[in-house]
């Protein structure tokens, strides 16, 4: 049975895989310019929330567990937004953070080798999370209707997140939970990427890395015993 991957734990990772394979031996950067990160962004609707009201039980319930506060999710959101060069740098620093911490999470595996000689120290990944996500802090907000029971949500102090606290959040929720201990380093050859494992004979990110690592075995056993 696969498990499955929640919101917080897709958005870590699909911040953290923003650095990828190039398909010719390298590796790339797809938030190389604000372009990039417009592109990703405008791909990500969920991380430009709105205010929503009736969504109170979802904010309670993200409130009580400990979770980041879950935006609310409209179609269309983020089709107008554009990045511009600050935005761009506080993104690739939270980056910078998230994919040190992975490599700390994946302990004693070997992370992923695309940064591993040049990541961020542990102590300053932590507070450099810590310090984006509290660019927007939240308060609780009772919301008790006549004749219902009542209910907490946490709303942020400030009318519009930033792009960067709003994928701390997640990272924090995610680094917190118990899919932190699914999170796993692809070392088929030419892979960089972080993925979870869904099932419990899952060794890589996808099918395609397994048939090469699969055929890169074959190779070495062969070249052994030649």
């Amino acid at each position: 049975m696969r498990e499955p991957i929640n919101r917080d734990a897709r958005l870590a990772l699909d911040l953290a895989l923003t650095i990828r394979h190039d398909g010719n031996g390298g590796v790339t950067d797809d938030l190389a310019d604000p372009t990039g990160l417009t592109e990703w962004v405008r791909a990500h609707p969920e991380l430009l929330p709105g205010t929503a009201p009736d969504r109170a039980d979802d904010h309670r319930e993200g409130f009580l567990a400990g979770t980041a506060p879950q935006p609310a999710e409209s179609e269309g959101a983020g089709a107008g937004f554009t990045a511009d060069a600050a935005q761009l740098t506080a993104v690739r620093e939270l980056r910078a953070a998230v994919r040190a911490l992975f490599a700390r999470a994946v302990r004693p595996g070997e992370p992923s080798p695309a940064d591993a000689t040049r990541l961020m120290p542990q102590e300053e990944a932590v507070r450099h999370l810590n310090e984006a996500a509290a660019h927007t802090p939240t308060v609780p907000v009772l919301d008790w209707p006549e004749g219902a029971t009542p209910l907490v949500h946490a709303k942020p102090v400030r009318a519009a997140d930033e792009l960067a606290a709003v994928l701390a959040h997640s990272v924090i929720a995610f680094l917190a939970s118990a899919d932190r201990d699914r999170l796993r380093a692809c070392h088929a050859p030419r892979c960089v990427r972080y993925f979870l494992k869904e099932h419990p004979r899952q060794e890589w990110c996808k099918p395609s890395c397994g048939n090469r690592a699969r055929v890169a075995r074959h190779h070495q056993r062969h070249k052994a015993t030649a």
